[in-house]
């Protein structure tokens, strides 16, 4: 079997944000995803036999690369405050440069379509930043709530101001960054 083709996988990961960003996850049709990314149908059932293999291997990928994104720059060693700046700004950046691997990854694991590996890669993911959030309740620099609010909370902020900077209805910049944190921090900190 000839190895595939780095640009082929490319172009086919590409063509499916892209789609799934136009018209939604479950419009999506293999046929369609194999013309936008210029190949024949039969070359993208020889990368992927089926959606659902196509939708969950894009979705670890994303996954696994976004996740490699949030925690760049993470240092255990650094306080609490510093550690979780850190890693909201990374959330924003990822939001605002990665818009489509985004929207894929959002619809995609709030579907059907979401497997129980998807799933189980994705709690332990998760599972990083709830032991950061723990820490900081062990520690009663955080407030004593569930951890999942907690989290909610942080993704809520990240997630709506970069909706805010992606309308144009706020300039992003180190000065908004920094009050958009200071309000993130504020609703954690005990």
């Amino acid at each position: 079997m000839r190895p595939k083709d780095d640009l082929k996988q490319t172009a086919i990961e590409q063509a499916t944000y892209q789609l799934v960003q136009e018209q939604g996850l479950l419009r999506l049709k293999m046929a369609d995803i194999a013309r936008a990314a210029g190949l024949a149908a039969s070359t993208l059932y020889v990368y992927y036999p089926s959606k659902q293999d196509l939708l969950d291997s894009l979705y670890q990928q994303a996954k696994s690369r976004s996740f490699q994104r949030l925690i760049a720059q993470d240092d255990p060693g650094k306080p609490l405050k510093a550690r979780i700046r850190t890693i909201w700004h990374n959330m924003v950046d990822n939001r605002l440069q990665y818009p489509q691997e985004l929207v894929f990854m959002e619809q995609y694991h709030s579907s059907a379509f979401l497997s129980a590996s998807s799933r189980e890669l994705s709690s332990n993911m998760q599972h990083f930043f709830a032991e950061l959030l723990l820490a900081g309740q062990q520690s009663e620099q955080l407030k004593p709530l569930p951890l999942p609010l907690l989290m909610a909370s942080v993704q809520s902020s990240v997630r709506d101001l970069s909706r805010l900077i992606q309308d144009g209805v706020l300039s992003d910049g180190p000065d908004l960054r920094q009050a958009a944190f200071s309000l993130c921090w504020d609703a954690l900190c005990a």
